[in-house]
């Protein structure tokens, strides 16, 4: 496997600045927030992606992911959803992750994460689900023609949660275009164990969150190391699948001490590595 840093974590630098970060600690990938102020895709003109790919290249960074899932420069983390009652919101989750695959392959990127549906907010799940199944058919076609896969990623609160509800709904997808973007804190937060998910769930894994959370399973990012999750654990599961990908850090919750926090990542990796 292969360790990159979420660049959401930078708020308070640009994406140029934060490729340099990243690389000098040591990553070898960096995942790209397509928001605010990185890179939402409406903003961005030819010369900027020449400059993106241009810093990658003189960083010897690779992009890891790019995380389409929070939407600020619209609305908010999870607004505009995929199941917002109004037409027209959900026409713009549609229209940025149209934007989002077209950015993935003008950087070269192998996928894109999405958010998993949205918050019900009343709807019911019935309905949620129809709405979300009908928004992700818009956006495949496109995907599969560019090469570019989309990973739903599970979360405490929204429409898909968990593993089996995420299984279920994949099902009905096309494992060529769709697949999961597996964070473990997540899982962890809704009760499952992801090292043992993490060999189940193998076929449709293209990516991997990862961070620590609390024993009382509050949805905060913590610090490797800093919370209840048995992370060596789980990053010997992702060893035993043979997974050749990256692994990414997300934590965007140190947004106060970025380059800190992604250099104390880095070392508890590395710790990691050589006592494996």
């Amino acid at each position: 496997m292969k360790f990159a840093f979420s660049s959401n974590a930078f708020l308070r630098h640009n994406l140029l600045e934060t490729i340099r970060i990243v690389s000098k600690i040591g990553y070898e990938g960096i995942e790209i927030m397509a928001d605010v102020p990185h890179a939402f895709p409406r903003h961005l003109t030819d010369t900027d992606i020449k400059g993106i790919r241009a810093a990658l290249e003189d960083n010897s960074l690779a992009i890891s992911n790019i995380n389409a899932f929070m939407h600020h420069a619209d609305g908010d983390t999870y607004h505009p959803s995929w199941i917002e009652e109004d037409p027209e919101l959900r026409a713009k989750r549609v229209d940025y992750t149209l934007r989002c695959i077209d950015l993935a392959e003008k950087l070269g990127a192998r996928n894109i994460s999405t958010e998993p549906g949205g918050p019900l907010e009343g709807m019911s799940l019935e309905e949620g689900l129809r709405l979300y199944k009908e928004g992700l058919m818009a956006v495949g076609e496109r995907a599969g023609k560019k090469g570019v896969h989309i990973l739903i990623e599970p979360e405490p609160g929204l429409l898909i949660e968990d593993s089996s509800q995420f299984l279920e709904l994949f099902r009905e997808l096309d494992p060529d275009v769709f697949g999961i973007n597996f964070d473990v804190g997540h899982f962890y937060c809704v009760n499952e164990n992801p090292a043992e998910l993490i060999g189940s769930m193998k076929d449709c894994i293209h990516h991997f969150h990862l961070e620590d959370i609390a024993p009382t399973r509050e949805h905060h990012h913590l610090m490797l190391g800093h919370g209840a999750i048995d992370l060596s654990g789980i990053l010997n599961s992702i060893e035993e699948i043979g997974y050749e990908g990256f692994v990414t850090v997300e934590l965007y919750t140190y947004e106060h001490a970025a380059e800190d926090a992604a250099l104390e990542a880095y070392q508890y990796l590395q710790k990691w590595s050589r006592i494996s």
